[in-house]
């Protein structure tokens, strides 16, 4: 009988394998064998890929503190991630290309041709494609998902054998990949806060809570705010008339509880100079005479558009923690801390001398009341809205009040309405220079123009 069959026998692969003599039959046994072994080995890759690289900090940190020899071989893979990395993928696709090859040879004895028909060739590929995809893909990764720890710890002794075979070839790999990398560093790359805030959302998933997402977020939008945009503004600023004898300054700093408070001459925007409160502590039995003036330390000014984290950096080299802001014209603006930069990453800081106090109140008609004063920034957070809803329209202001004097065009009188997008406003309390009070209403089903009057 012809070693070959052809493909015009219409009898089942099962019928053809019959028919071929010994020597051929046990080949193309050998070769299937070989094909699932092959197929088998690229799936424990393809999982232990997942497994080792989505070990979370916890995970990590045990395996390598521990005492258990294979946890300890895997924190000594993961030391180098990247030639681990190389490794996997040389070796996933060399058991994936060898597969490939056995079952067009595999084609070649069954149809007893090189040049196969269409059909068989269209068979050949999808049922390849099927195979490696879903059993040598898509199961491993599902499964390591579940049990990556576990997948690590029974994969990592043939990770470290390949490690070590494929390591010339890792290292011309890896060689390439920094010297492309390097090129694209010189060429520059950008990505945006609302991609990154994207990215955050897409990776972090279920396994982090709400808290370290807000952190996250936090860290992300870190660089794009600026000290106007967090500060407390000079209305709020708790200052002290540097003609104030040192009886009346004890009782003042006694009421406010601050640590350290500026000092001003004649008007809040000629400040003199910050007084700490610890320089003050030795000098507790003094009259009111004292001259506490000359205990004031240098004040550090800074733009009202400086970045946040620019002026931590400041903060840093200049041990200091706290800046007075000033406008373009020269006069106070407002005032900044180090702990209102720490509160843009970690949330609201409370000490014990702080009087916990809600910045908002809901109204029986599902509205929120708001003081004037607050700044966009926390007002946005305090409705889970993005930070970014009013910059259209907000202008240079960066407070709730501000943003209503921009929609109005004047200042409003109290009980006027106003509304942007899907937030309406209701004027509350104004008195001569400033909105105190706002009642806003978030309407889910109308939206509406920026500066539209309700009434009308």
């Amino acid at each position: 009988m012809d070693s070959f069959i052809s493909t015009e026998d219409p009898l089942p692969i099962f019928l053809l394998l019959a028919e071929l003599n010994t020597s051929s039959a046990t080949v193309m046994l050998a070769i299937v064998v070989t094909m699932c072994a092959l197929l088998f080995l690229s799936a424990l890759v393809s999982g232990s890929e997942v497994a080792f690289f989505s070990l979370t900090y916890q995970q990590r940190m045990e395996c390598k503190t521990g005492v258990d020899k294979t946890n300890k071989k895997v924190a000594e893979l993961l030391e180098n991630p990247k030639k681990l990395l190389a490794t996997m993928l040389i070796v996933n696709n060399l058991f994936n290309i060898t597969f490939v090859t056995l079952s067009t040879y595999l084609t070649w004895q069954i149809t007893g041709s090189k040049d196969p028909k269409g059909i068989v060739i269209a068979i050949v590929t999808a049922g390849i494609t099927f195979l490696i995809v879903f059993f040598g893909e898509v199961v491993p990764k599902v499964y390591a998902n579940q049990q990556g720890l576990k997948l690590a710890q029974q994969t990592v002794y043939l990770l470290d054998f390949f490690n070590k075979l494929m390591s010339p070839l890792s290292f011309v790999l890896l060689k390439m990949g920094d010297l492309i990398d390097n090129r694209i560093k010189k060429k520059g790359y950008t990505l945006s806060v609302e991609q990154l805030n994207t990215a955050l959302e897409i990776t972090t998933g279920n396994d982090a809570t709400e808290e370290e997402k807000e952190i996250l977020k936090g860290i992300v939008n870190f660089g794009t705010f600026s000290v106007k945009q967090i500060m407390k503004t000079r209305i709020d600023i708790s200052a002290i008339d540097i003609e104030t004898n040192f009886h009346d300054l004890i009782q003042q700093i006694n009421q406010t509880g601050y640590s350290r408070m500026p000092v001003f001459r004649d008007t809040i925007d000629k400040i003199e100079g910050i007084l700490y409160i610890k320089d003050l502590l030795v000098h507790l039995d003094e009259n009111q005479d004292f001259k506490w003036q000359n205990l004031l330390r240098d004040t550090y000014f800074v733009p009202e558009n400086k970045k946040i984290d620019s002026l931590l950096k400041d903060f840093q080299l200049k041990h200091v923690h706290i800046a007075i802001v000033v406008d373009e014209y020269g006069g106070t603006s407002g005032l900044v801390t180090l702990e209102d930069i720490i509160e843009e990453v970690i949330g609201d800081i409370n000490d014990e001398f702080d009087e916990v106090a809600l910045d908002f109140s809901r109204t029986e008609d599902n509205g929120f009341l708001f003081e004037g004063k607050v700044l966009l920034n926390d007002f946005c957070k305090a409705l889970d809205v993005p930070l970014d809803t009013f910059d259209e329209v907000k202008g240079d202001n960066e407070s709730l009040g501000g943003l209503l004097l921009e929609l109005s065009g004047a200042l409003p009188a109290e009980n006027d309405k106003l509304a942007y997008q899907n937030f309406s406003f209701e004027i509350l309390e104004v008195n001569k220079r400033r909105i105190t009070k706002v009642k806003v209403k978030i309407e889910n089903d109308v939206l509406y123009e920026g500066g539209i009057d309700l009434d009308k």
